[in-house]
């Protein structure tokens, strides 16, 4: 028997009779509600109009929330652009390599309001300030082993770090950093170092974030440092 023969076997009673044994029916399918023509008499036989007219409006706070949702990512998306393109501003003047790192640290305090601000250079220059937020490493990524699958990954890092990464970035402050990001600067086969941010919210970084602002941000920082000559 063919589907053409199964379809024409299937009576209007047929149907009726199935979905009065089913009245929850229309509940596993309410799309199928809105297509159904209720009939214009007044009575019970309205109540499949009321059904429906609940159902768009489901759908419609549904919409609405979902669009609530999207018009805030939108605005948080603007300022983090506004944040970004600021951050390459004040980079592009400043004249020196210690004036850039310190505008770095400063600007990511300043917008991702954290105190937790580290950058791993792996180059040694005597105009570098000596700051907490600063850790100089010449001898290069073989020096920075527990970093070493990061490094050859070259991707921004998000989430919960290892002890072993807390407690060299942040020292005595590792306790205090519960979800962190990591960014590798400069290309991967040829390291500059690396960007790492904390925070004291366990779920302001996580494995499951976009990322894109922060590599925007890592590259932004890796063209700062790339200006200025090694100097030994």
């Amino acid at each position: 028997m063919n589907d053409t023969t199964i379809k024409d076997a299937v009576t209007p009673a047929e149907v009726a009779s199935y979905l009065r044994r089913h009245p929850a029916f229309l509940h596993d399918y309410p799309d199928l509600a809105l297509t159904l023509l209720p009939p214009r008499e007044e009575g019970k036989t309205t109540s499949l109009a009321s059904y429906q007219l609940d159902v768009l409006r489901d759908k419609n706070r549904e919409l609405g929330r979902r669009l609530t949702e999207l018009v805030n990512i939108a605005n948080e998306n603007e300022q983090l652009v506004q944040r970004v393109h600021a951050l390459n501003l004040s980079l592009m003047r400043e004249a020196t390599l210690a004036g850039s790192v310190r505008r770095v640290v400063a600007g990511l305090r300043e917008d991702l309001s954290t105190e937790f601000v580290r950058l791993v250079l792996l180059r040694a220059d005597p105009e570098l300030p000596a700051a907490d937020w600063l850790i100089v490493q010449p001898q290069g990524v073989p020096a920075l082993p527990e970093f070493a699958e990061f490094f050859r990954n070259g991707e921004a890092l998000c989430g919960r770090l290892q002890p072993e990464k807390l407690d060299f970035l942040f020292g005595k402050h590792a306790g205090d950093v519960h979800s962190s990001a990591l960014l590798a600067l400069g290309e991967r086969d040829a390291p500059l170092g690396l960007l790492a941010i904390g925070s004291t919210d366990a779920n302001r970084f996580h494995p499951g974030m976009g990322t894109m602002f922060l590599k925007l941000i890592g590259e932004t920082v890796a063209a700062a440092i790339a200006r200025f000559p090694a100097r030994g």
